[in-house]
């Protein structure tokens, strides 16, 4: 449930981008700069990660979603896009420390060859994010505004936050312990073609996610009440991933699983590139690739987890930061796109980053089979 609120803090924004760019004095390239200097914070994830290594899992899960409440209040305040830019660094960066934490709790507590189940079920918070959270702040702004949309998931991310600093058991891992033991060295070669793997993953989801609902305003007059029925939509469908990946990724391979994903991403974008101009054509071909996408990272997950012997969090850490990466490139790069070209552009570039994706998992399996 905390997960939910949190990642509907977060995934409110890109639909919303074109009215929440006029309610602060911008267009929508300008607001893209703002999202980009947000994911462009992921590259502090690494340091988050040696943070929550040594913290308890519990107090880095509450920090986290205290962190989000106090972003997303920022954010319903905002009067510019610099303004907005800081809120959502605060809302990325404290959803990091929350995600690190309760990764690295799932971690501490399942093994590698279950944890794709088990990780796939918690993952199922991301898709139930858009579906209740982004729908329900998205009603709220169609009956008021998008700042009261962001108010109403503060309220929330801020009392689940109590919630989970009250309930949640405390650790008594090694982490915690004064003898800790010696941390394990980053390996370059086991690290780098996870890094690159989710930099084109989230860079080719990102291409789509901060230009759809621009996109389905201007060219076929959605408002906010039918953007949230469509977020709502897609949830369904990263759900439906959600519960796929956490049944199959640990008996199929994560990297193969998280390589289907890509795979069918390609198709899904190429369609909507093609078909952009037709809503009965467009919007089957968004939601195929929202929903592969989902399938993908959600497969993906378990792989940070496991990137650095004995360090979740700093593995997950390093597999976010480059996520985050991809995402800000692909900010900046697919609002100018669309502002120049249309919807056909921005999803030809999540095309390219996809069929990038796929080459980048298969050769994790490779060498994961290689290893064996």
């Amino acid at each position: 449930m905390a997960r939910t609120a949190a990642n509907a803090c977060f995934r409110f924004a890109p639909p919303f981008l074109a009215t929440i760019a006029h309610g602060n004095g911008t267009d929508l390239a300008g607001i893209g700069v703002a999202v980009a200097v947000s994911e462009l914070s992921g590259l502090l994830s690494p340091f988050n990660g040696e943070l929550v290594e040594r913290m308890h899992r519990r107090t880095a899960m509450a920090l986290g979603l205290a962190g989000v409440g106090l972003g997303t209040v920022l954010a319903a305040s905002s009067v510019n896009p610099l303004m907005f830019a800081v809120a959502l660094v605060i809302i990325s960066q404290s959803k990091v420390m929350f995600d690190l934490g309760l990764g690295a709790w799932t971690s501490d507590r399942v093994p590698f060859a279950q944890r794709g189940r088990v990780m796939g079920l918690t993952e199922i918070s991301w898709a139930l994010g858009l579906l209740i959270g982004v729908s329900t702040m998205g009603l709220v702004t169609a009956f008021s505004n998008w700042r009261t949309g962001y108010a109403v998931g503060a309220v929330g991310v801020v009392a689940l936050s109590a919630i989970v600093a009250r309930t949640l058991p405390a650790d008594s891992g090694a982490h915690t312990a004064a003898d800790r033991p010696a941390r394990s060295p980053i390996r370059v070669a086991d690290v780098a073609p996870m890094m690159v793997a989710t930099f084109c993953l989230m860079g080719a989801s990102q291409a789509l996610f901060v230009t759809f609902g621009s996109y389905l305003e201007d060219t076929f007059g959605f408002t906010p009440a039918t953007l949230s029925a469509m977020a709502f939509a897609l949830g369904f469908g990263e759900l439906f991933s959600s519960i796929l990946s956490s049944r199959n990724a640990d008996r199929w391979g994560k990297e193969r699983s998280a390589a289907i994903g890509g795979a069918l991403m390609v198709p899904a974008a190429l369609a909507l590139a093609l078909g952009h101009a037709h809503l009965w054509a467009a919007l089957p071909a968004l939601a195929v690739a929202i929903a592969a996408f989902e399938f993908a990272v959600v497969s993906a997950m378990p792989l940070g987890t496991a990137a650095i012997a004995g360090s979740p969090a700093r593995g997950m850490a390093l597999m976010l930061g480059a996520g985050t990466t991809g995402r800000a490139l692909c900010s900046i790069t697919a609002t100018r796109l669309y502002d120049a070209h249309g919807m056909a552009a921005p999803a030809l570039l999540c095309a390219g980053f996809a069929l990038c994706t796929i080459v980048a998992y298969g050769q994790m399996h490779r060498r994961r089979v290689a290893r064996s």
